[in-house]
């Protein structure tokens, strides 16, 4: 077990944490992280410089991990390496891990991917497809130091029996200079000077209809892109939203997947919904169409790590079909769901075991009624920041809208 104390002075508040490593995957750096994904499947490597990117394609093209600081830096996707070492394969979800996996959505109501025809939508019927959960996706492109290409060929059924067949693409491309300051305009400045550690990589994500035309009436699908990342005593989820009034926006966040989330671990912010990430405790919180912005993140107070995800999202959301994803068969409003979600992990119930100590950040694509040979395309981003917690602060106002001194008074009581 490793520790590591850390001080910083922001704004006059002074953050001290000692950060007892204890859960799987935090302790191992970048480099020991390769080491040990080598041992157990193949590993695809990306690389600019210290910033390096790891895709596993045999367990279903996933960025398991990724570091801003070359081999000794820290590996920021949560690894779950007991299940790694056990090597036996779950019917329910193999998790592996890693901070960036496709998934298909929705995972419950009428068209859910994960209950079968018949099935009470709970936690003992939940089983993840095997076209998501099992089996290698194939790189068609060599890869190269900043991209490689995959696909695989999916079928799938959902809980109201409607079957489709998917062709899958995904490509995981580090980002340049240019494309961050395409994305983040002047921000992009701010994580670019040298006292800044960086590694920012997308995934272009598409589906290819190869089966019949999809319909409303039978259900959809869409593409989602879930981030595991290693969970901290002192880290929280940023999530910036559309203010307005709730009786012409509705709840600014939906907070009710797997139950109440205490007070304490869910705050609103004018500038942000703030969410506890320590992997202590079952939760998961959703910005929907009228609500989300196309970026969210998260700071890691001990580690000095900003985390920001941005994706590709229509103008206007309100316009296009995003899949419900709440469990239950008659869940309504099956088209009407979430833009982007956050997941902090926990036992599921007093005494059981939690899946590891991890935190999500996830977006979804909106989903259409493909026809035969039609495709649709998501775009996932992730970029880690490493640096002073004042040079963080001006990157999570000017990306975040809100500064790191407000998240924590309101979440570390510091």
């Amino acid at each position: 077990m490793l520790h590591r104390t850390y001080r910083f002075l922001l704004a006059g508040v002074a953050l001290v944490a000692t950060h007892a490593i204890e859960t799987k995957g935090e302790e191992m750096s970048y480099g020991e992280a390769r080491t040990f994904l080598s041992k157990h499947t193949q590993v695809v490597e990306l690389t600019d410089g210290d910033a390096r990117v790891a895709v596993c394609p045999q367990w279903q093209g996933r960025v398991i991990t990724s570091s801003c600081a070359g081999l000794e830096g820290p590996s920021f996707g949560f690894i779950n390496r007991d299940f790694i070492e056990a090597g036996q394969l779950s019917k329910v979800f193999n998790n592996y891990g890693a901070e960036d996996r496709l998934w298909l959505s929705p995972e419950g109501g009428r068209f859910s991917l994960w209950f079968a025809p018949g099935a009470e939508q709970n936690l003992d019927h939940w089983r993840t497809s095997p076209e998501m959960n099992e089996g290698p996706f194939e790189v068609v492109k060599a890869a190269e130091a900043s991209a490689c290409r995959m696909k695989r060929s999916m079928a799938l059924v959902n809980a109201s029996g409607t079957k489709f067949e998917l062709a899958t693409t995904r490509e995981v491309r580090l980002l340049s200079p240019g494309d961050l300051q395409q994305l983040f305009g002047n921000a992009a400045d701010l994580m670019q000077t040298t006292d800044v550690s960086r590694v920012a990589y997308e995934t272009v994500n598409t589906i290819r209809n190869e089966g019949d035309t999809m319909t409303h009436e039978g259900g959809l699908v869409s593409m989602w892109i879930l981030g595991m990342l290693n969970a901290g005593p002192k880290t929280v989820v940023i999530v910036p939203y559309h203010a307005g009034d709730e009786s012409e926006l509705g709840p600014v966040v939906k907070s009710d997947y797997f139950g109440d989330v205490p007070a304490d671990r869910l705050k609103v912010l004018p500038e942000a919904i703030l969410f506890r990430a320590d992997g202590n405790y079952r939760s998961k919180i959703g910005t929907s169409q009228r609500r989300a912005k196309n970026v969210l993140g998260s700071i890691d107070f001990a580690a000095g790590v900003l985390t920001l995800v941005q994706f590709t999202m229509p103008d206007d959301p309100t316009r296009s079909d995003y899949m419900n994803n709440m469990w239950g068969f008659d869940t309504p409003d099956p088209y009407t769901g979430d833009v982007a979600n956050s997941y902090n992990d926990g036992p599921p119930e007093p005494g059981a075991e939690s899946l590891g100590a991890f935190y999500e950040i996830e977006s979804l694509s909106p989903a259409a009624a493909l026809a035969k040979g039609e495709s649709l395309t998501h775009r996932h981003r992730t970029i880690h920041l490493q640096a002073d917690l004042a040079t963080l602060n001006k990157i999570a106002q000017a990306v975040l809208g809100i500064e790191l001194e407000t998240v924590a008074k309101a979440m570390l009581d510091q």
